[in-house]
């Protein structure tokens, strides 16, 4: 299983104006206890270029990998640019999970373990 390879894919899939967490997307790559490898995936370039980055945050829905970014508020401003709220909260920029989340389905779940299936990842 190439975990990388299965990341880039979900993590191109995460709909535009909707915000994912690091642990759903390990979830979805059939590794649920695997949500830093995510986050390392990310902030070494390990997925390749035109990943949507800025819509993954951690699992309260902070901005956690903001620091990652070259202007310190430019996940925020991409998030906003998408219709996604974000709001200042003493343990920083913050999206609300139950509304701008991305609410994956079952159907979702199945289509990735195909495509991963098919591409012998």
């Amino acid at each position: 299983m190439d975990i990388y390879k299965r990341i880039e894919i979900v993590c191109r899939n995460i709909p535009y104006g909707k915000a994912a967490t690091y642990g759903q997307i390990a979830l979805l790559c059939g590794k649920p206890r695997n949500a830093r490898q995510v986050g390392y995936a990310l902030s070494r370039g390990r997925l390749g270029e035109e990943i949507p980055a800025h819509r993954i945050v951690n699992a309260r829905g902070i901005l956690s990998g903001a620091a990652s970014f070259d202007v310190y508020d430019l996940q925020k401003r991409l998030l906003e640019a998408e219709g996604v709220e974000v709001r200042d909260t003493e343990d920083g920029w913050q999206v609300d999970l139950k509304k701008d989340g991305w609410n994956h389905t079952l159907e979702d779940a199945l289509r990735f373990r195909e495509i991963f299936e098919e591409k012998g990842i």
